[in-house]
């Protein structure tokens, strides 16, 4: 049995696509929030995940679409989120802000015998506080669980602390340890056993269609950047 787990996709279909091409053959999917802003294809993915997500929480980027609420994202993405959430909005219908305000903080889930949590940044529920890996054996300190999976950094690693493993896959859309840009980051749980993976994308099918979207010429440049794996 194998189970998918993805995070933090923002709208980046080819990336999402480039996952599902190798990994055609999972049981379930778990996914760890933020599917919208950022990124040029959020109807596309948000269907993906309606369609084949067995479990998923909320996201801050989620929340703030779908309710109309500040992201908290970092002081340096606020204006790339702002300019591509309201693009987003004008994209999104009804049915798709309501498959996202259906998403719970947190979400507890037995597979193949182990106990596992599921929440976008804070395993305790807050979708905004950034946990990094050298922060983690603190934030989850006297949780009982197999595994522990986090989202929101965009940043990929996996720690034990004796039974314990806290895993964040990484982002897929948005991949901030990218030594060259173009990787889709996420983990699969196969027979017990959890594996960090990261694969090359098109990067510029991404690019190309943003450079059509309707935001500021800062906000495509630096969003380029960042998929390109410059750091900025």
């Amino acid at each position: 049995m194998r189970t998918l787990i993805l995070s933090d996709i923002h709208g980046n279909l080819p990336a999402l696509r480039a996952i599902l091409e190798v990994e055609s053959d999972f049981n379930r999917c778990l996914f760890l929030g933020d599917v919208v802003d950022y990124g040029p294809f959020p109807k596309e993915c948000i269907a993906f995940l309606d369609a084949r997500m067995t479990l998923g929480v909320l996201g801050n980027h989620d929340n703030a679409i779908a309710r109309n609420a500040d992201c908290g994202c970092r002081d340096d993405f606020i204006r790339l989120s702002e300019e591509t959430r309201a693009w987003h909005k004008s994209l999104l219908g009804a049915d798709e802000l309501e498959f996202l305000r259906s998403l719970p903080p947190t979400v507890w889930t037995r597979i193949e015998g182990k106990e596992i949590l599921i929440a976008h940044a804070s395993p305790h529920g807050n979708i905004f506080r950034y946990i990094h890996e050298e922060e983690v054996e603190h934030a989850v300190a006297g949780i009982v669980a197999d595994f522990i999976l986090l989202g929101h950094t965009h940043v990929q690693f996996k720690r034990q602390f004796g039974p314990l493993t806290v895993v964040n896959p990484g982002s897929v859309g948005l991949a901030r340890d990218s030594q060259d840009g173009g990787e889709a980051c996420y983990a699969v749980l196969c027979d017990g056993s959890m594996e960090l993976k990261r694969i090359p994308y098109d990067v510029d099918l991404t690019i190309e269609a943003l450079r059509e979207a309707p935001i500021s010429a800062y906000s495509i440049n630096r969003l380029t950047s960042i998929l390109r794996g410059q750091r900025v």
